[in-house]
């Protein structure tokens, strides 16, 4: 019998190190979108000050324990046996539902998960107990702490709408003192406004967080409740005058130092908040499991769960080790990043690729939006209404950040009031020890000043509306699938016992395998063939860039090509599907130019009309390229898949022919764009002839096979179709030459005509 439960303490404590680490993915979003998006300093320090926050933090995190053992069910009605599968229940579901989420991307709230899994699996123990006895439904009541749920998912609710309220409030306020160009303002007010800022932040870290803390005594505790106003006010004095100083001494920015902090603030509240999420459920376990080896005499089926309701410390080592394991997590994280970049794309102050596309309520509501702004438009007056436009202008926040390498996707004054207005609520909440979404509450207030820095112009309006609906669609879902997954895992465990718990953690790291090679395939898909950014580039290197761009393109599609006609020649269709993973990822890079082709040409106002003209053809030649690459393979791939007749010899030696011609075509044209001589041009062309001389002669004897009934329909139009494409592929191909070199020659008369 011990054997068993020493087991079950161990897979606990398993799934609360692989729940810490999907949590840690989660989560990082919380604290590192604002500082990593104004870039308020390199990646890896940003890195470092999150995670000094995140082992601070995991020592304010003792009290919040006790929402997991006893927050959403009454632990006295349940025995011994029934509460551990609950546990195991819950952390299995948990790390399934949160690495989903991870894998693509969407952030969701782990106190959102863990509430309902733990309902989700006390309900249905409660339903077996109910079911096994006389009892009815209405005496579900005796089990669930419905109240208790209710008031915690209530808060969470509303914090979400506060988040966004105050957000947008408060950024709003801030913009219209400062303005974009807010350097001109801040040796005026920024100290000032720095101060309440940082003092907000203090007040979460020395008095509402030290409350929690598992290594404060009583008599610390109760000097700094009594003590607390003059804490304040030494802290905002003394914090003024030291930020003034910076400012005007040393020409130092405190926005970034404010940023720094906010991050190792939020990174400190999210692990004060967020840790009982993550390993609250095991210790409970383990609590439960160690009290019950203790006394030989306990049954457990027997032993009820009541001292789950007394207040219990836990050893700050448990809370540091977990403070490590999410450090590491956080540093080595690919996950982390790309939910990150989510929220990142949805606040960023410019136009760019938009990852959600549009829909009915998106569209909506910029309509009605749009006929609010016009209705205040007409009663505010208008001297109010033009010193907001002169705030609100952004010319010189947009030249700036455009022509900066590392341009920024906001401004460091919207990045501080992330933190701060973020770090007030979850302190609020932490401090009254409300387990509120971090997730919710920073993702809301990150929409709500990007909303009043109208970021959300009417290009793309419609596009980050669609993405912030269908990410609080996806926390909605979160609910349920937890509620869901809970409820079947702790039934599947109730029913099988030991080797359906050994059952559910075997699938659930099946599951996990899966998803990450789920998320290495959405990562790739999304980047294509690592696109550089146009941000990142100059005026002077956009010509090196674009080259570069077509002998990628070139050699791709040689490439391509030459397997897809080897794969369809020897009927190999697995290996032909690994090629068609390979030009959707070219695909994804022609269009990923395109997208950032704006940018682009403002970098080439200084040249000609005609320099942006060529480049844009040659974007349109490479998308049209990488399109025929996609309408010959596809067809091919449906033709082996449907195990339709294979060609006959004559066809796979005049393909064998056509491979050999385009594959000595492109490594002509690859050594030409390299080189960047485009006087052999005329030798292209001639070469171009041949291969289209090629194409007919092949359509022509496909036509005396099909006259002489030696192919049927199928091979015909997949035949016929790959020779079509093929020929466009090679028109294609010269046009994008010509407009590269075109594009080269309109660039150096440009350099040449401003030297001059």
């Amino acid at each position: 019998m011990e054997s068993i439960y020493i087991f079950f303490i161990a897979v606990l404590f398993l799934l609360a190190i692989s729940d810490l680490v999907v949590g840690v993915g989660n989560d990082a979003v919380n604290f590192l979108n604002s500082a990593v998006g104004s870039k308020a300093a390199p990646f890896k320090v940003i890195l470092t000050v999150a995670g000094l926050g995140i082992l601070a933090g995991t020592t304010f995190s003792s009290g919040m324990m006790e929402i997991a053992r006893s927050g959403v069910f009454y632990p006295q009605n349940f025995y011994f046996s029934e509460i551990i599968i609950i546990f195991i229940a819950v952390m299995i579901a948990d790390v399934i539902l949160l690495d989903t989420f991870n894998s693509y991307g969407l952030p969701t709230s782990t106190t959102v998960s863990v509430i309902f899994e733990l309902l989700g699996a006390a309900v249905a123990i409660s339903l077996v107990k109910i079911f096994n006895s006389t009892g009815t439904i209405s005496d579900l009541s005796q089990y669930i702490n419905s109240g208790r749920a209710l008031a915690i998912i209530s808060g969470i609710m509303l914090s979400v709408a506060l988040a966004f309220f105050f957000g947008t409030l408060i950024q709003f306020v801030t913009r219209l003192i400062f303005s974009f160009n807010y350097q001109r303002n801040l040796s005026k007010f920024g100290a000032i406004w720095g101060s309440l800022a940082v003092t907000s932040i203090i007040y979460f870290m020395l008095v509402k967080g030290a409350r929690g803390a598992s290594f404060m005594t009583p008599g610390v505790i109760h000097w700094l409740e009594n003590n607390t106003l003059q804490l304040l006010l030494f802290a905002f004095a003394g914090m003024a005058i030291f930020l003034q100083i910076l400012l005007v001494a040393f020409r130092i920015n405190i926005l970034k130092i404010i940023v720094l902090t906010g991050t190792f603030s939020l990174a400190m509240a999210f692990a004060g908040n967020d840790l009982v999420n993550f390993i609250g459920v095991p210790l409970a376990g383990y609590e439960s499991i160690r009290i019950f080896l203790s006394d030989p005499s306990l049954h457990p089926d027997t032993f009820r769960m009541g001292f789950l309701l007394e207040p219990v410390k836990t050893p700050t080592l448990f809370l540091l080790a977990s403070g490590v394991v999410m450090v590491l997590t956080l540093f080595f994280s690919r996950k982390a990043r790309t939910v990150t970049k989510t929220e990142i794309d949805l606040s960023r102050q410019d136009a760019g690729e938009e990852r959600f596309s549009p829909s009915f309520l998106s569209r909506g509501i910029v309509r009605k939006s749009i006929e609010t702004s016009k209705f205040l438009q007409r009663v505010i007056p208008v001297r109010i209404l033009q010193f907001i436009e002169t705030q609100f202008d952004t010319s010189t926040y947009n030249s700036g950040n455009v022509q900066r390498k590392d341009a920024s996707s906001f401004d460091l004054l919207r990045a501080s009031v992330n933190m701060f207005v973020a770090s007030i609520l979850i302190a609020i909440a932490t401090s009254i020890k409300l387990p509120l979404s971090t997730t919710y509450v920073t993702f809301m207030v990150a929409m709500g000043t990007s909303m009043a820095d109208r970021a959300w112009g009417r290009e793309i309006a419609v596009y980050r509306i669609s993405g912030v609906i269908t990410v609080i669609g996806g926390w909605f879902i979160t609910a349920f699938s937890a509620f869901t997954l809970a409820f079947l895992i702790a039934l599947f465990i109730h029913w099988g016992g030991t080797f359906a718990t050994v059952g559910a953690l075997l699938l659930a790291l099946l599951f996990v395998i899966r998803t990450q090679k789920n998320h290495k395939k959405f990562i790739s898909a999304h980047k294509g063939i690592e696109t550089e950014d146009a941000e990142k580039f100059d005026e002077e290197s956009i010509l090196e860039k674009c080259n570069d761009q077509i002998n990628r393109v070139v050699l791709s599609v040689s490439k391509l090509y030459f397997m897809t006609m080897h794969h369809l020649i020897h009927e190999n269709r697995k290996e032909l599907k690994k090629v068609l993973a390979e030009i959707e990822k070219l695909n994804y890079y022609t269009k990923d130019l395109k997208k950032n082709i704006y940018l682009t040409l403002k970098k080439l106002e200084g040249n000609s009309v005609e320099t942006g003209h060529f480049y844009v053809q040659t974007l349109d030649y490479m998308r049209e390229i990488a399109h025929c690459l996609k309408f010959i393979s596809d067809p091919v791939y449906e033709h082996l898949d449907n195990q339709h007749p294979p060609l006959i010899p004559d066809q796979v030696k005049d393909i064998k022919q056509l491979n050999e011609e385009l594959n000595s075509f492109y490594s002509y044209i690859l050594n030409a764009t390299k080189k960047q001589n485009f006087s052999d041009l005329n030798a292209i062309l001639v070469q171009q002839q041949l291969i289209l001389d090629l194409i007919a002669g092949m359509k022509k004897n496909q036509i005396k096979r099909v006259r002489k009934e030696l192919v049927g329909t199928r091979n015909t139009l997949m035949y016929l179709n790959l020779l079509a494409e093929t020929k466009n592929l090679i028109l294609y191909t010269v046009n994008m030459v010509k407009s590269h070199r075109d594009f080269s020659q309109q660039t150096w008369l440009g350099r040449e005509s401003d030297q001059n």
